[in-house]
């Protein structure tokens, strides 16, 4: 990996059954979403439907498991929802899922469909190391607010994705910041999957071959690693 991930001995102990996944990319080409990526929202969004099979997101006990680790660290999870959960809610509604551009729609495509919380991290804007940590709640997060750049801090305590220059992800996979996210000018990214148990890690890793084989469809001779479970 070309960069540090890590995930702090006090997150593994506030959520021993974490896993995650990395997959890293380089020399992807980014756009406008298409036609393509639209179907593979709408293919997500009917095996997320026949997954759930009339139950509603949070009665998956994986998102249950997420719930039960949000409420664990102070945050309220039905306001603030894992982001897997936020877009399978989409998914099933009259809104349907977002269109936002290729890589964004792939990786939310594979979020839904499998049930994964899911996040793109655009590298060329991650300054040194990556790491989950448990905010002390003095840390910068930088994002948008009425049109205007602000900046947040996390509540002490509150699960954060962050790197030397701040939170780049708060409440552990709920917003992200938009230094890091990608556009439709990113060439290199890390998406990370995240589980709880009771999911198998094989699941992810399922997701996680299966989001590779899409990245390198929509963007041919992209050098793409998967990383083993961590």
């Amino acid at each position: 990996m070309t960069f540090t991930l890590t995930v702090s001995d006090e997150v593994r102990a506030l959520a021993p059954g974490f896993t995650h996944v990395a997959v890293e990319a380089d020399g992807l080409v980014n756009g406008p979403s298409t036609e393509g990526t639209s179907v593979l929202l709408d293919d997500a969004a009917r095996r997320l439907a026949e997954r759930l099979a009339g139950r509603a997101p949070h009665e998956d006990p994986h998102m249950a498991a997420w719930r039960a680790t949000y409420t664990a660290f102070g945050s309220k999870p039905s306001r603030t929802r894992n982001s897997a959960e936020a877009l399978a809610k989409r998914a099933l509604s009259g809104a349907g899922l977002p269109r936002i551009n290729v890589l964004v729609d792939i990786y939310n495509a594979i979020s839904v469909a499998h049930l994964i919380p899911v996040g793109g991290e655009d590298t060329d804007h991650i300054r040194g190391a990556m790491r989950l940590v448990r905010a002390t709640g003095d840390e910068d997060f930088v994002t948008v607010a009425g049109g205007a750049e602000t900046v947040e801090h996390p509540d002490a305590g509150e699960v954060v994705w962050r790197d030397d220059t701040g939170v780049t992800c708060r409440r552990w996979n709920w917003r992200q910041g938009p230094r890091t996210r990608l556009t439709e000018q990113s060439a290199s990214a890390v998406f990370l999957l995240e589980s709880l148990a009771p999911m198998p890690v094989t699941d992810v890793e399922t997701a996680g071959n299966e989001l590779a084989e899409l990245l390198q469809k929509f963007s041919p001779g992209a050098r793409i690693t998967v990383h083993a479970p961590e």
